[in-house]
């Protein structure tokens, strides 16, 4: 929250000291103006946004007369485009470089300037940093591996360089201190943008919790087995998942990245209504899945130029009589020109009748970074082009128009408006617009078909060749989608496109016209933003946590009732009750579920023996594990309950008999699941069957996560229908598929064990619950149940506690195992001293007893 004065910045840019503790809580009380009617803060109600990205979206020119830096509006950057999918109240705030380098003198009054006059925030970068940072790690690291090109040897790309990686780190801290420069509260938005800024929004998370943060990647995500060899590979998912939403072009990409998420991280992620979400430390990070779209009214505004008509009448006249086909790529090795030009040169091999009718004018765009891979390219199209116009050209044809040099964006249309079909044959790309441009250009406008002398009634027509590895092929259903790699398969495709009728082209042009027009920039910002509301609508309904050092912060978002049980807190409570029932998990809770020795520690058995020997506690192991392994690893602890199976098997203390439960099933239903089990335990190596007495559980925690969930959920329903006549239930839980008779588990079972001390007079008024699997939930909902009925003469107190920071029903949490060590330690050495102050007592009154009594006058 900030006052409407927060607007106007000081004359130097300066960090607004401003740290939101709490919802309406602000440390810099100083800029805030009270309302003295109703006491409370008064707050901006226009939106803000902020967009960070790599450069920001102007253009920058320093005359060489006067020396003054002049700058101007880039009208064809998208971040200054997708203005137009926001609200007119919107307020915008650019955060990111300039393409130039801003002398250190004049750095302080052209951030400044560009503050008043444009609401951009620069971030000058050290040349030596900009270099490693932008030419090193994202273009040699980042960018090579997210298009699947991985450094086999030095020869064929860098390898992993930390000191590169250093750089991308500090670049990150730089922009999030600039975004601190200007962000005013919690309630501002926040939209980053792309893969030189994915380390960003941990920055931004570690100084507001509550931020509300966005990111889109414009580049594919790689599939897991590309992504896992980056060194960083953690650091990298941590980042982005630190933001509330994240957007990608494609259903693959954002496949990648939750896979990704699910092998390295061990997140669960799934689909409700529509919107994916992963969960991540109690946050429900969201996944938008929309490819961005092209500006309509900028393009139709340039087609109805002068100098683009022109232009267009210029290249018909030229190319008068021949088929115009037309490419636009950016000069780097992932944009299949050479493999484009191969396929021509095929084409025009089979088919002598089209040399001297078919051209293709290749526009390269001037290569983003240098490197022998941009040298290495430009040179391999070059001969590829003179290759081909030797041997089917002649001096008033050349079958190859090479434009290697930069051109005028209007030119570049004027080429689209002309040309009969576009072939886009990248063998990796993340969106590229081309087609998008081209669809918009080829349906033209009132004004330029005037100048035509064209009827604006006449049909459009557009041919498309898209490789099936750009991200806007799945988009244009009408194309000619094609395997770059596959020389044979783009040359029929430009035969096919060549030789097409008039009604199959306006055909298909008409089903590009139609996504284009409805799925353009100003949609995708406009949804974009919708569901980064959406996505942060709870923040004030939790309760936050940061967690983790250095780049594997992270956020614990939990309700507010939720809270950390302290052993200060839990002693007192002790300390006062009369009678105690204690219920403990094993695996997870007593014992971590990644340690291969499942046998108790001595620790374990020491603690579990104090808590035993004071008399007023009841201490039970409540686990799902068979009743052999829990009577032998805790056959010294002689006054322990132990539940088996889920409460299958109970027994009070060991000189006890077991108790089985009432439920009497026909174990035939064994014989029915365990051969289906088997069937999935083959096919899913790391899988293997427990075999209980009362249940079976199939276990996948050593496959491979994807495939394992994938395969537990077949399992799942496979059993459900085999069993559905039998009295039994089917369960899925943490890496396991559990079948076990109905009327069996542990909140049952506790419900079952404290009737039955209420019953034999000794009804507790301190009852603690301690468990971290799906399974426990039901015991917490039992235990709480329970204890605010009417069976219990006196309501007793209630630590229902789940082992990690993560969404319960219980409601309070311990850390790990260790934490739960220590709190069973601190009840232990309280229970320990009790039970000696109760036999100093006893022995006191019985010395008492024996000694006259005193004289007592009249």
């Amino acid at each position: 929250m900030s006052s409407d004065e927060m607007t106007d910045f000081p004359q130097t840019v300066k960090i607004i000291s401003r740290v939101m503790s709490s919802p309406g809580l602000i440390s810099d009380l100083g800029s805030i103006q009270n309302d003295p009617d109703s006491g409370s803060l008064t707050s901006v109600s226009r939106q803000r946004i902020i967009i960070v990205a790599n450069l920001l979206p102007l253009h920058s020119l320093k005359e060489q007369q006067t020396g003054k830096w002049c700058f101007s509006w880039d009208e064809d950057s998208l971040l200054l485009q997708l203005k137009d999918g926001l609200s007119s109240e919107t307020e915008v705030i650019y955060v990111g470089s300039l393409k130039v380098d801003v002398d250190v003198s004049e750095q302080e009054e052209i951030a400044q300037r560009l503050l008043d006059d444009y609401k951009c925030v620069p971030t000058f970068l050290p040349i030596d940093l900009l270099k490693n940072f932008y030419h090193g790690f994202c273009k040699q690291q980042l960018w090579p591996l997210f298009h699947y090109m991985l450094p086999i040897c030095l020869k064929k790309g860098d390898l992993f360089d930390r000191s590169l990686f250093q750089a991308y780190v500090s670049v990150n801290r730089i922009f999030s201190d600039k975004v601190m420069e200007v962000i005013n509260s919690d309630d501002d938005y926040v939209w980053v943008h792309d893969y030189h800024l994915m380390l960003l929004p941990t920055f931004l998370r570690k100084r507001l919790n509550r931020i509300k943060l966005g990111f889109f990647l414009h580049t594919p995500f790689p599939s897991s087995e590309i992504y896992r060899t980056l060194p960083v590979r953690d650091d990298i998912l941590r980042g982005l998942l630190n933001s509330d939403l994240i957007g990608f072009h494609t259903f693959d990409y954002a496949r990648h990245f939750l896979s990704c998420c699910s092998r390295m991280l061990g997140l669960n992620y799934e689909s409700k209504r529509g919107h994916i979400g992963i969960e991540y430390g109690g946050r429900t990070v969201g996944i938008k899945i929309l490819a961005v779209g092209v500006h309509i009214g900028r393009l139709q505004s340039l087609l109805s130029l002068p100098s683009t008509i022109g232009k267009i009448q210029e290249i018909e006249q030229r190319f008068k009589g021949q088929k115009l086909l037309v490419g636009a790529d950016d000069m780097d090795i992932f944009k299949g020109i050479s493999l484009k030009l191969l396929a021509l040169e095929l084409l025009l091999d089979r088919n002598p009748d089209l040399r001297g009718k078919v051209v293709l004018v290749q526009i390269v765009n001037l290569a983003r970074s240098t490197g022998n891979d941009v040298k290495d390219a430009r040179t391999e199209t070059m001969s590829l082009a003179e290759r081909i116009n030797l041997r089917y050209g002649n001096q008033i044809y050349n079958p190859v128009v090479l434009i290697d040099h930069a051109i005028p964006f209007h030119e570049k249309i004027a080429f689209y408006v002309a040309a009969e079909c576009c072939i886009v044959n990248a063998v990796r790309d993340g969106m590229n617009l081309v087609p998008y441009e081209y669809v918009v250009c080829r349906q033209g406008t009132e004004e330029m078909d005037k100048l035509r002398g064209i009827d604006r009634g006449s049909p459009r027509t557009s041919t498309l060749i898209v490789s099936e590895f750009v991200g806007c092929s799945p988009s244009l259903s009408g194309a000619f989608r094609v395997n770059p790699w596959s020389v044979e398969d783009v040359a029929d495709a430009l035969y096919q496109a060549i030789d097409m009728n008039e009604s199959e082209r306006q055909l298909r042009h008409k089903k590009h016209y139609h996504y284009v027009s409805s799925h353009h920039v100003s949609y995708w910002a406009r949804s974009f933003i919708q569901d980064l509301e959406r996505a942060c609508k709870d923040h004030y309904n939790q309760r936050c946590w940061g967690v983790g050092l250095g780049l594997g912060f992270r956020i614990v978002a939990l309700s507010p009732g939720f809270r950390k049980l302290s052993v200060g807190h839990v002693v007192s409570s002790h300390r006062r009750s009369n009678r105690r029932a204690i219920f403990l998990d094993y695996d997870g809770t007593l014992m971590p579920e990644a340690s291969i020795v499942k046998d108790p520690s001595s620790d374990i058995i020491s603690v579990l023996k104090t808590l035993c020997s004071d008399p007023r506690n009841n201490v039970f192991i409540v686990s799902g594990r068979g009743r052999a392994s829990l009577a032998k690893w805790f056959s010294s602890c002689e006054a322990l309950g132990i539940a088996a199976e889920h409460g299958y098997f109970i027994r009070w203390n060991a000189s006890s008999n077991w108790e089985s439960s009432p439920v009497v099933v026909d174990p035939e239903w064994m014989n029915i699941a365990e051969p289906v089990m088997r069937l999935y335990t083959e096919a899913t190596d790391g899988s293997y069957i427990e075999v209980k007495e009362s249940a079976l559980v199939w276990h996948y925690q050593y496959a491979d996560p994807v495939f394992g969930s994938c395969q537990a959920k077949e399992l799942l329903d496979h059993l459900e229908n085999v069993l559905a006549n039998d009295p039994v239930v089917v369960k899925r839980g943490n890496h396991i598929v559990e079948v076990k008779p109905q009327g069996v588990g542990k909140g049952l079972v506790v419900e079952k064990l404290l009737r039955t001390l209420i019953n034999d007079g000794k009804p507790p008024d301190f009852l603690m619950c301690i468990g971290d699997d799906r399974s426990d939930e039901d015991m917490f909902e039992s235990i709480i149940s329970t204890a605010s009925s009417s069976l219990f003469p006196v309501v007793p107190e209630v630590f229902a506690c789940t082992v990690g920071q993560k969404p319960s029903k219980a409601k309070y949490y311990v850390n790990d195992t260790m934490e739960v060590i220590w709190l069973l330690e601190g009840i232990a050495d309280s229970s320990s001293q009790t039970s000696k102050d109760i036999k100093k007592l006893v022995s006191f009154e019985g010395s008492m007893e024996s000694q006259d009594p005193p004289y007592v006058s009249a």
